[in-house]
């Protein structure tokens, strides 16, 4: 039976918590907490095992930081024995309006430091991410501040929801594979 692996980019410790830079966390942890199961400590990784319509999920929370989570996403891939195809990962993108879901099976790391440890860990670029807009609602220069700030309480507001499909869209992804999930989930 095929294995998946979800991971949520972000990065550990209290100071980054409900920053937009650690919305991958959000996701998992959302989708967790909705499947009643918990993340423990591992290599690497706080992980956690769920099944989906009996399909086994892998979700992991890297620990390495965001510039090293390539290392982290490599050793669950080997350790699980999970191909490449049934890997996705959740990053914020400024590129995209607050909310705004994208689903791709491919592409560039778009200048996200953990995509692009991810692709050079992996050596490709072709593997699955959802990326989660942030938006861009920042002055020249105030990118880092943006990424790593918290969200404000409008933000806050449509969150919840958003966070929501996200988590529906992983599950989609395991259930019902990538073309669907993408033709119901990049309109939305």
């Amino acid at each position: 039976m095929s294995k998946f692996l979800i991971v949520g980019l972000g990065n550990i410790g209290s100071e980054y918590k409900n920053t937009r830079h650690n919305i991958g966390f959000d996701v998992l942890d959302f989708l967790a907490k909705e499947e009643g199961v918990s993340f423990s400590e591992g290599r690497l990784a706080d992980v956690a095992h769920l099944k989906i319509k009996g399909k086994p999920i892998v979700l992991i929370k890297p620990t390495t930081y965001m510039n090293l989570s390539g290392k982290a996403v490599n050793y669950w891939l080997q350790q699980e024995k999970i191909n490449l195809e049934n890997l996705l990962v959740i990053v914020d993108e400024l590129a995209l309006p607050l909310g705004k879901l994208r689903i791709n099976p491919k592409g560039s790391d778009g200048g996200h430091n953990g995509l692009r440890n991810i692709q050079e860990t992996l050596n490709t670029t072709n593997y699955n991410r959802l990326r989660f807009g942030i938006g861009n609602q920042f002055s020249k220069g105030k990118q880092v501040d943006f990424v790593l700030g918290k969200w404000t309480d409008e933000e806050q507001k449509q969150l919840q929801e958003r966070i929501k499909i996200a988590s529906d869209a992983i599950k989609s992804f395991a259930y019902i594979g990538l073309e669907r999930t993408m033709n119901s989930f990049n309109t939305k």
